[in-house]
């Protein structure tokens, strides 16, 4: 399936597309263009990511940094009993979920690899890189699109709940699409070089401006090319004068 059969025409799907290159220039005037570095270790980053389900960023570097901190090594954290990895975990919510989870992935890793490590996926073909990812239990395409652009600077967009309400709320991504089905079209929408940088972007944009209850739209420099703010905010404030 190609991305544009995930919208309903063609023209649409090129209307959406045609917002990038003005949405990116503004987002990268207000906030710069952020440049690629990796943030964590490969194996570092997919835990991390497993962590951060359902949970807040400051609950989940709470739980990995108790799990660094009680375990040397990945393979400590695989062999543990699993009532101490859940006990390190508890910060991040859902520990008896994601304790489990954990161990279970290293335990994939060590049995199909022969060794802890994710360094094999750098040189491996993009989508079977992907395919591998998600092959693991409790690793979604956003979890495998965080590893494969963070981690090792390959071209996937990780969709998160900022990038999902922006993509709808701006107009890259169809109302009610799900955020699985989200990433074809935003990888189709964004040129490949430009993934890391405007997931950044648009992310400090929902947290600072496009925020999840009140987006503020009176200090937001997208608004001519927002369909949120064409369709209902200008429609209110029209009202309220």
């Amino acid at each position: 399936m190609q991305p544009t059969d995930l919208v309903p025409h063609i023209d649409d799907f090129e209307r959406r597309k045609a917002k990038y290159t003005p949405v990116s220039q503004l987002l990268g005037d207000l906030y710069g263009v952020p440049t690629w570095r990796a943030w964590l270790p490969p194996l570092d980053e997919l835990i991390d990511c497993i962590l951060s389900q359902s949970t807040t960023d400051s609950n989940r570097d709470r739980a990995f940094d108790a799990l660094k901190a009680r375990f040397a090594t990945w393979a400590d954290v695989r062999d543990a009993p699993q009532d101490a990895v859940i006990d390190a975990i508890r910060p991040a919510g859902l520990a008896n979920q994601k304790g489990p989870r954990i161990q279970q992935v290293l335990r994939t890793i060590s049995l199909e690899r022969d060794e802890l490590s994710l360094d094999f996926l750098a040189d491996m073909p993009l989508e079977d890189a992907r395919a591998w990812l998600v092959s693991l239990d409790g690793v979604g395409p956003k979890t495998a699109a965080i590893v494969l652009c963070f981690a090792f600077n390959r071209p996937a967009f990780p969709v998160d709940t900022h990038i999902h309400r922006l993509g709808q709320r701006i107009g890259f991504l169809p109302n009610g699409i799900s955020a699985e089905k989200a990433h074809p079209v935003m990888e189709a929408i964004v040129p490949p070089e430009d993934y890391y940088a405007f997931h950044l972007n648009l992310i400090r944009h929902g947290r600072e401006i496009c925020k999840a209850r009140r987006p503020e739209c009176e200090r937001c420099p997208l608004t001519a090319y927002c369909d949120y703010y064409q369709s209902f905010a200008r429609i209110q404030h029209v009202e309220s004068d």
